[in-house]
């Protein structure tokens, strides 16, 4: 359960890595550097995507080389990367970019949540998740935006990145004390109205997601973006592209998601963070399967496989 300290800061300060998957200019990327920056207590080191990258979940660029830009960032040492969330963490994890590993590595604050199923698909888990497996002690952290106010208050970051203060203190005075535990890494979740939270509660990951459908839609200077994790624009009909690099020719369609339905379960992660509460959710990498399911592939494997030896002579 004890942590190594392998090649980390020998230092006064703890040294936290912070990556995203909104991109190294996002307002809530800038808000928790802010943050961590004006606490004195850490040095702060940064290495995000350079643009927006929601979404990605745990995607890798094999195929080319990467490049990292550095960037002006008050405080703390930045490097912009035209590669993915767990690209960004792996890089900056090497020590090719950096001298040594950092203590801790961070990944947000996400404009909006991730919780539940919406965990396999975001960019923003899968940042912490990259440095969980290199045994770097980590944690996602996503603000629970109100779509509906379509712009972002920046002030809920920082309230968000202060919120967080107590539990990344808490982390890296367990790693220290060489307490940490190595099975996991953690999800954080902050609701919309972060002034008011309710406290922090400890949750586990549901089955909560948005039911995505597809529509037919035809091409024009305006259209739909991605918002974040599995939260798309739905009112416009047409697909803009101006981010679209790909060449339509004119026996294609064009279609794109939409949100038919969204499912939340009681007691987990998604629903607790609904009734107005910062929700801790540890997290592995592990997609094991539950024991029924086990037991029944336990008997079904040998059956099936010995008919189709048997049919065979």
């Amino acid at each position: 359960m004890e942590i190594d300290g392998g090649d980390r800061n020998s230092g006064d300060r703890p040294i936290i890595m912070v990556t995203n998957d909104d991109g190294i200019d996002a307002p809530g990327l800038r808000s928790l550097v802010h943050v961590l920056v004006s606490t004195n207590l850490y040095d702060v080191r940064v290495c995000a995507p350079d643009s927006e990258k929601s979404a990605v979940s745990h995607s890798i660029i094999w195929n080319r080389p990467l490049t990292a830009k550095r960037v002006e960032i008050d405080g703390a040492t930045a490097y912009a990367v035209d590669g993915t969330p767990a690209d960004c963490t792996g890089l900056g994890l090497s020590e090719a970019l950096f001298p040594s590993l950092p203590d801790l590595v961070l990944s947000g604050i996400n404009v909006g949540s991730n919780c539940g199923y919406n965990i396999v698909y975001s960019g923003t888990v899968a940042g912490a998740r990259e440095a969980f497996l290199y045994d770097v002690p980590s944690a996602s952290i996503s603000y629970d935006f109100d779509w509906k106010q379509k712009e972002v208050n920046a002030n809920d970051f920082v309230l968000s990145a202060q919120a967080c203060l107590p539990i990344i203190n808490g982390i890296l005075s367990a790693v220290k004390n060489k307490t940490h535990p190595m099975k996991c890494f953690l999800n954080i979740d902050l609701p919309t109205d972060i002034a008011n939270h309710k406290g922090y509660k400890l949750t586990k990951q549901g089955k909560s997601m948005n039911k995505m459908g597809w529509r037919q839609v035809e091409e024009d200077a305006q259209g739909p973006k991605m918002l974040s994790t599995m939260t798309m624009e739905t009112e416009s009909g047409v697909v803009s592209s101006d981010n679209d690099t790909s060449v339509h020719s004119k026996e294609s369609r064009l279609f794109k998601r939409e949100v038919r339905d969204r499912i939340t379960e009681e007691g987990t992660d998604s629903h607790v963070l609904k009734e107005g509460y910062i929700t801790v959710t540890p997290l592995g990498a592990l997609s094991q399967t539950d024991v029924d399911c086990q037991n029944y592939y336990k008997e079904w494997l040998p059956k099936i496989t010995n008919q189709s030896c048997s049919s065979s002579l």
